[in-house]
């Protein structure tokens, strides 16, 4: 039984289009060990994934014994090659890339799970003539821009997103703590079809920029609450944060006051042509405004997709602030939070898809 989530001929397509950009390249294959370039040739997610696409040939997929029916159920790849363990595996590879006198192999330098610099090196002393290359860059080119398949599969990701995060901000209120409130998240998420949710909490005063929630910290009512959502659908996310004030803080509510302001202008900003430095500038005055241009993140912007948070980043890679928006990118801002002792982190974001028109938002919470 096939389990598949996206039409076969879609994710052929996608594959041929990376072996052409190869072939003009020069590189006579690919090892796909990144997660989510995995799932955009393969259609699936899969632990210790395993990809080789050859240039002009068919592409390989790699399992552990045992695994290999299943894993054949959710893709369209049909040519599965077993392996015992990770020696096994690599030695498999090495013995395909000699055996096909390839020279040029070009590995994906990310940051994901399984991308580990480790297998980077045992790639390379077990493949001594084969010189490495890194085809990120190619990779994201071709990612960064959604087809119809995936747009539908990110406003799903949205509807889900939106039901989670009303349902986590009811039940706030002093005395709950920071792990009650991702559990609470997290038990919606998965029960609404999210398959790898991805929950962060801030209760301040103490701000945390990524803020993994802690048992032993709990809301109280002069500090911001800040809850993060990373939630999927087929593989496929949205990003979604908001910040509620309870009881009165000055310092909480010019803060809310100004990201909202921030909000607003880069809604009217960010559309096809622009390039995010010229938004940044831009919301960097409203900052000043406020007072607080020494307690924002910068950089407002990233892109969204097969990863929570994939290029263009902002905040992360300076060169990506250049990055010009495209129609069919999805992005979500105001990413970069307010951080301030006292209060904690305040930030207002959403998921959008850039339309010729201008943006879509993806997680509208009224």
């Amino acid at each position: 039984m096939s389990r598949l989530r996206f039409p076969p001929q879609v994710l052929r397509r996608r594959l041929e289009a990376f072996k052409e950009k190869l072939r003009l390249k020069n590189i006579d294959a690919a090892m796909i060990r990144v997660q989510s370039t995995y799932t955009y040739f393969t259609g699936t997610k899969w632990l210790r994934p395993a990809l080789l696409v050859p240039a002009n040939d068919e592409p390989i997929l790699f399992a552990a014994q045992g695994e290999e029916e299943e894993l054949a159920s959710r893709t369209w790849i049909g040519n599965i090659v077993t392996f015992k363990d990770g020696g096994d595996l690599m030695a498999k590879v090495s013995s395909i890339i000699r055996n096909n006198k390839y020279k040029v192999v070009g590995l994906e330098y990310g940051i994901e799970r399984d991308a580990y610099i480790v297998f980077f090196e045992m790639f390379k002393r077990l493949n001594p003539g084969v010189k490495v290359v890194d085809i990120s860059d190619i990779v994201y080119e071709m990612r960064m821009i959604k087809d119809e398949y995936e747009l539908e599969a990110i406003k799903r990701a949205g509807e889900i997103a939106v039901k989670v995060m009303e349902k986590t901000l009811s039940i706030i209120k002093p005395g709950v703590s920071e792990t009650e409130i991702a559990g609470e998240a997290y038990y919606h998420a998965y029960r609404l079809g999210s398959e790898e949710p991805k929950v962060y909490v801030n209760v301040g005063p103490n701000p945390r920029v990524h803020a993994e929630p802690f048992r032993d910290i709990k809301v109280r009512e002069d500090v911001a609450i800040t809850i993060v959502l990373g939630i999927d659908y087929n593989h496929y996310y949205i990003n979604m944060s908001r910040t509620i004030l309870l009881g009165k803080s000055d310092a909480g509510e010019k803060a809310l006051k100004c990201m909202d302001e921030v909000y607003v202008k880069a809604l009217e900003l960010t559309k096809p042509g622009v390039k995010p430095i010229k938004v940044i500038m831009e919301l960097d005055n409203i900052y000043r405004k406020y007072g607080l241009i020494n307690h924002r993140v910068v950089g407002y912007l990233h892109g969204v997709g097969l990863q929570i948070e994939e290029p263009p980043i902002t905040t992360i890679m300076p060169k990506h602030r250049f990055t010009e928006i495209k129609r069919g990118m999805v992005v979500a801002f105001i990413h970069a939070p307010i951080v301030l002792k006292g209060v904690g982190q305040v930030k207002r974001e959403d998921t959008f898809i850039v339309t010729d028109k201008g943006l879509e938002i993806v997680t509208k919470l009224e």
